[in-house]
């Protein structure tokens, strides 16, 4: 069964690679399928098999590269709130996040077009899930938006890297992936920290 389904999936893989990195290098609107299977080196005939449109392409995109969200969410929702859970919840997002840098890259630069794709309402739900999870049960407004923020700087910290990257490297001496997990440290800081004000259920009121 392996040496039936194992090509499938490796190719399935090699466009998902492959349109992520065209879509992040000239937008998802500019990059048609004709060009994603030039550049795998496929007919057009074969890249429909796995992906009949670009939008089941990016919902293959964020189904792969969304795993370590997902991961964190189950984990949550098997645990009572506490602020250990919100801390950890946290950690582990930033730390997802660091291994699917190229998915964020891919949502800050084709926003427009992905906002109301299936996909974007999929990954903005994940969000949502993961913000409740941070601010637990009977938050009050100011701690939903410590709860968003928290996640959110991690958004954020890639934000500044795509757009300060030559302040960063001279600053730090750094590569690229070493400058990524330097500035995910500090985004996963900043995090908690904006977290923690984030009053447990008896506290609040």
């Amino acid at each position: 069964m392996s040496t039936t389904h194992g090509p499938r999936s490796d190719t399935r893989a090699r466009i998902i690679a492959v349109a992520l990195e065209m879509f992040s290098e000239h937008g998802y609107e500019k990059t048609s399928l004709r060009e994603i299977a030039d550049r795998l080196g496929v007919t057009k005939a074969a890249l429909y098999y796995h992906f009949k449109t670009k939008d089941d392409i990016v919902h293959g995109i964020v189904e792969t590269m969304a795993v370590p969200i997902d991961e964190a969410i189950a984990w949550g929702e098997e645990r009572a709130w506490s602020p250990e859970v919100r801390d950890e919840l946290v950690r582990r997002f930033a730390a997802g996040m660091v291994e699917r840098a190229p998915l964020l890259r891919f949502f800050h630069e084709n926003q427009p077009a992905l906002r109301e794709s299936q996909a974007g309402l999929e990954f903005r739900d994940r969000m949502i899930r993961m913000i409740r999870l941070v601010h637990g049960p009977g938050a009050s407004f100011e701690d939903k938006l410590r709860a968003t923020m928290a996640l959110f700087s991690v958004n954020s910290a890639f934000f500044l890297l795509k757009h300060d990257c030559s302040d960063l490297a001279a600053d730090h001496a750094v590569e690229d992936e070493t400058a990524l997990a330097e500035v995910m440290r500090a985004a996963t800081t900043v995090g908690l920290e904006i977290a923690a004000p984030i009053k447990p259920v008896a506290a609040r009121g």
